[in-house]
């Protein structure tokens, strides 16, 4: 079985829209686009760094779209991704010509493919794939880099229907700008109690 690894760049409150460039993503009005620009520093290239060493990507159609127009004519910036096998949740496509793509239409699909043989499998991006995947509990790691700002609006990591579910740290830096940069892996189910008890 192989694991699925979400990776965001997300705000103190949870904003992923459009962390590249201004351009990036403006749906709903987001005026915002590139606010991770000011925050790049010696470490965080590191950790960017480690997170791009090629693996195959799963990838809503929204960002596949963006993806597709930008990456094959920059791939030096991540070395590979032309090469690693790109899956694609889309009800509107089927076909691209950047090449190893392979276009999935619905979330069975996507458990095919997590149980098939191969390496992980990271997700970039993909507001709306990436809550469907923690509704159907199909995240096995979160890769976050949370961001020392607060934007008020904007496409969100998490919304109300994600299923409850325990999470163990297993990598964390904080880079010199503030970022913290956390790894979990899935841990079981929710545990309470009482504080004190």
């Amino acid at each position: 079985m192989r694991k699925i690894i979400v990776l965001s760049m997300i705000t103190i409150d949870g904003v992923m829209q459009a962390p590249g460039g201004p351009d990036e993503d403006t749906s709903g009005g987001f005026e915002y686009g590139g606010w991770v620009a000011p925050f790049g520093d010696e470490e965080y290239g590191k950790v960017m760094q480690k997170q791009m060493e090629p693996a195959d990507i799963l990838l809503g159609r929204k960002t596949f779209d963006i993806f597709e127009d930008y990456w094959p004519k920059h791939a030096e910036g991540w070395p590979g991704i032309n090469e690693v096998s790109k899956y694609v949740l889309s009800s509107t496509r089927q076909n691209s010509d950047w090449k190893n793509s392979e276009f999935l239409s619905t979330i069975e699909d996507i458990k095919k493919l997590k149980n098939s043989e191969g390496g992980d499998i990271k997700v970039w991006g993909s507001a709306t794939l990436v809550q469907l995947l923690l509704k159907n509990d199909l995240v096995d790691e979160l890769a976050l880099k949370i961001h020392p700002i607060i934007l008020g609006k904007g496409k969100k990591l998490f919304d109300d229907g994600a299923i409850p579910s325990a999470f163990t740290l297993i990598e964390s830096t904080i880079t010199p700008s503030g970022v913290i940069a956390v790894s979990y892996k899935r841990a079981g189910e929710v545990k309470t109690g009482t504080i004190g008890e």
